[in-house]
């Protein structure tokens, strides 16, 4: 199957950490810019990281910086997000998605299913 699976949200309290997983079948990850988008309720959709072909290439909002950071593992064909210092406002449901270009999703070969991350007391 060609897709992208994702796995490692759920809920956090305020503080703590999580590491959303991006893992594909079918298609290489390592030919693709791999993102990850968010949306919050009653918010658009957000760029949040992205590592483009060469892995010291990467990209991070500014809302993110210096506590999230973005990784791939070639052998795994898998790209994490490991989220650090989580806060309230970074609820939201998570997507990955294998692009040409970072945070262009007009060129895109796929979308992962979506993960709730959730941080609250």
């Amino acid at each position: 199957q060609v897709q992208l699976v994702q796995s490692g949200g759920g809920l956090v309290q305020p503080g703590g950490s999580l590491r959303l997983s991006c893992a594909a079948s079918g298609f290489r990850l390592r030919d693709y810019s791999i993102n990850w988008f968010r949306q919050a309720p009653g918010k658009g959709r957000e760029g949040v990281s992205c590592i483009g072909e060469s892995d010291d290439n990467t990209q991070y909002a500014d809302s993110v910086k210096g506590r999230f950071t973005i990784s791939r593992d070639n052998a795994k064909n898998t790209v994490y997000l490991q989220m650090n210092s989580l806060k309230p406002e970074d609820t939201a449901v998570y997507f990955c998605a294998a692009t040409i270009y970072c945070f262009k999703t007009g060129l895109t070969r796929n979308w992962g299913q979506g993960n709730q991350v959730t941080v609250s007391s």
